[in-house]
């Protein structure tokens, strides 16, 4: 199952955090913003996008951890 949450990242700390948690999962993890695509296990793939925006993260897994990160970074 799909699931799709909005976050922003808007320190490095935010981001270190971030790729950190997502590293552990054992499925695939994207977060983009408009057409650009980026594997969030990447750390100077999520710091090439602009942070200054909303990014989406999609991922096809559970992982109570990875989603408790997500909540800290959730916009609304």
């Amino acid at each position: 199952m799909e699931q799709k949450w909005k976050i922003r990242l808007s320190a490095n700390e935010d981001v270190r955090d971030f790729v950190r948690t997502a590293e552990k999962c054992d499925f695939d993890i994207d977060i983009f913003h408009n057409r650009r695509i980026i594997d969030a296990k990447s750390i100077l793939g999520v710091l090439s996008l602009d942070l200054t925006q909303v990014l989406t993260v999609r991922f096809y897994g559970k992982d109570t951890a990875f989603e408790d990160v997500l909540q800290r970074f959730c916009v609304a």
